[in-house]
């Protein structure tokens, strides 16, 4: 008896073992409502990205480049409704690495929250600069 739960066990571990797990990546693999609808928002808010990254950058960092977003590059941290259940006063966190544009050379690395109202108003809340890449000459 006690030969037979130790074979069914050790049976058990190997099977669970032998099995592998596919673990959600954060990189969307098929279209979706959800991801057609981050898209919009992220065309919407490039232009306002681009001049909050442009007075960000030029000239403290990079001189020869104004910085350039992708929209598909744009990696959503958190989204929040300032004022509860139905409120129009939204909140988005989100982090991104600028390019030069031409060459499509990092330049740095940022996390931004926008707070986005009736209007509509788009308002950079805040700006934290993670990281600055060296461009190369």
């Amino acid at each position: 008896m006690k030969k037979l739960l130790i074979v069914f066990i050790l049976s058990l571990v190997l099977i669970t073992s032998s099995q592998t797990t596919i673990v959600s990546s954060a990189e969307p693999t098929q279209d979706s409502e959800e991801l057609r609808l981050q898209d919009m928002l992220m065309l919407m808010l490039t232009p306002y990205i681009e001049n909050d990254l442009t007075n960000y950058y030029y000239p403290k960092i990079v001189k020869e480049v104004t910085p350039h977003v992708v929209p598909w590059d744009i990696e959503v941290i958190k989204t929040r409704r300032v004022n509860g259940f139905r409120g129009f006063q939204l909140q988005i966190t989100f982090e991104i690495e600028p390019t030069d544009g031409g060459q499509w050379i990092p330049l740095g690395k940022d996390r931004m929250t926008y707070e986005i109202t009736p209007g509509p108003t788009v308002k950079l809340i805040n700006h934290t600069h993670l990281k600055t890449y060296k461009y190369p000459q």
